[in-house]
């Protein structure tokens, strides 16, 4: 398995559980095994918002056996205390998260993260 690259947020995953054939789903599928994974805080966004029918849940389960879900650990705690704070923000900890695996975030929402200072940042809907 290839190691991790990217860590897709909360909005990617949506986009490409909506729409299979969207743009972040094709960069996905061009993607090696275990390059991309995501965040056990969007993991728990997702599930928070899925539809709860067998169909939806299928379709979810399936893109996670896909894309490796990473525990958020003490490392992850401790880039979160080094970042700047907003109160109510999950996209924080998906920062921290991804500075502490030496990862680039894959998200739509590039200005709310601006000022995280080191956070690699890249924009899977645009071409």
């Amino acid at each position: 398995m290839t190691e991790a690259r990217f860590l897709l947020d909360s909005n990617i995953c949506i986009y490409i559980l909506r729409d299979a054939a969207s743009l972040p789903a094709l960069k996905v599928q061009d993607c090696a095994p275990g390059e991309v994974v995501t965040s056990a805080v969007v993991f728990a966004e997702v599930m928070r918002g899925i539809d709860p029918s067998p169909r939806a849940v299928e379709v979810v389960d399936a893109f996670f056996r896909m894309v490796d879900v990473l525990p958020f650990d003490q490392a992850a705690a401790l880039a979160y205390a080094e970042i700047p704070f907003r109160r109510g923000r999950f996209d924080r900890l998906i920062a921290a998260h991804a500075l502490a695996a030496g990862l680039t975030l894959i998200t739509n929402n590039e200005a709310d993260l601006a000022d995280v200072p080191g956070l690699r940042v890249e924009n899977w809907t645009q071409s």
